[in-house]
């Protein structure tokens, strides 16, 4: 069946988006030889990781195809590329998380140290908190697109970031490169395509590679939070505000919808149900390539209510 006949009447417009074809990514991901059968986990986890899990719950690392790695916590992802000459780290978690990220490393054999490049999702305290201290274990540089670095920078967002006001602090990065004008990301062997994917936040992105166990290659994409959230303050359809950002919001939407996608991984792991399709207590296949479509149609139906949300409020409160 085409899955993007499912796609609902009020979010038509992403339908239209969707079936443009997505530059084809250029990430190219193999496994070692000498890594655990796929899917195993390298030790029995203390806790089984569900969508209920605490942030920074610990959770066993585990294979999720070919070289690419789940090293993050229950509750926030982080993914390990690796190839022999140099990994790329994807994400950094919590604050808390940064050192639970440097141990599952160590597990399942690598040396942190051969972390060549770190990269993330968007600049929250959940995802980016964990980035100075793993920067600190690996020596590597931080790679973001650039509305995202001064944050990092900083270790605080601004009114730019629809959150700002609700959002915590974290340990300022102290080495943040822009990524180049191509939006690749390279460590040894791995490449990894930078995807930009504004919305929840201005500096959101999303990466995609193809990873490899022989000759059975499949498109990964880990795909930016797509959650129409802010403080008390920001308003989507306030366009005199925050220019361009509803349009840029709703290009996202469409640009995650169009991706070519066999593995769909978040930095939430229960907004992609990744504990029901990976590890000990899988009940689902890992591999659905409608998955990045799908998730693209969640953000637009919780963009399009809370639009609507923001609408009825102005009306209650206009004379």
């Amino acid at each position: 069946m085409n899955t993007r006949s499912l796609l609902l009447p009020a979010a038509a417009w992403l339908l239209l988006a969707a079936c443009t074809p997505a530059a084809p990514p250029t990430g190219v991901a193999h496994a070692s030889a000498t890594a655990p059968t796929a899917g195993s986990v390298v030790e029995p986890p203390a806790t089984r990781c569900n969508d209920r899990s605490g942030w920074n719950d610990p959770a066993a690392p585990l294979r999720v195809h070919g070289n690419t790695w789940y090293v993050g916590t229950c509750g926030i992802s982080a993914l390990l590329v690796t190839s022999p000459d140099g990994h790329v780290l994807v994400d950094g978690a919590t604050p808390k998380a940064g050192g639970l990220i440097v141990d599952n490393i160590r597990k399942l054999g690598f040396d942190p140290g051969d972390v060549k490049a770190i990269v993330l999702s968007h600049e929250h305290f959940d995802h980016a908190g964990g980035l100075a201290a793993l920067q600190e274990a690996s020596g590597a540089p931080v790679f973001a697109l650039a509305p995202a670095v001064a944050t990092l920078r900083r270790g605080t967002s601004d009114r730019t970031d629809p959150q700002f006001l609700a959002l915590e602090s974290f340990p300022p990065v102290a080495d943040v490169r822009v990524v180049a004008q191509d939006g690749v990301v390279r460590a040894g062997s791995v490449e990894l395509q930078a995807i930009p994917t504004p919305g929840h936040t201005p500096g959101g992105t999303s990466w995609t590679w193809r990873s490899c166990e022989g000759e059975d290659c499949l498109q990964v994409v880990y795909a930016d939070s797509l959650t129409a959230i802010s403080d008390d303050e920001f308003r989507y359809d306030d366009d005199a505000a925050h220019p361009g950002y509803l349009a840029a919001f709703r290009d996202t939407l469409a640009r995650v919808a169009a991706l070519p996608c066999d593995i769909l991984v978040t930095p939430h792991p229960s907004a992609s149900g990744l504990w029901d399709r990976i590890g000990p207590d899988a009940q689902r296949p890992l591999v659905d390539d409608g998955a990045c479509l799908a998730y693209a149609q969640a953000g637009a139906e919780r963009l399009e209510k809370r639009l609507a949300d923001e609408a009825a409020r102005a009306a209650a409160t206009t004379p």
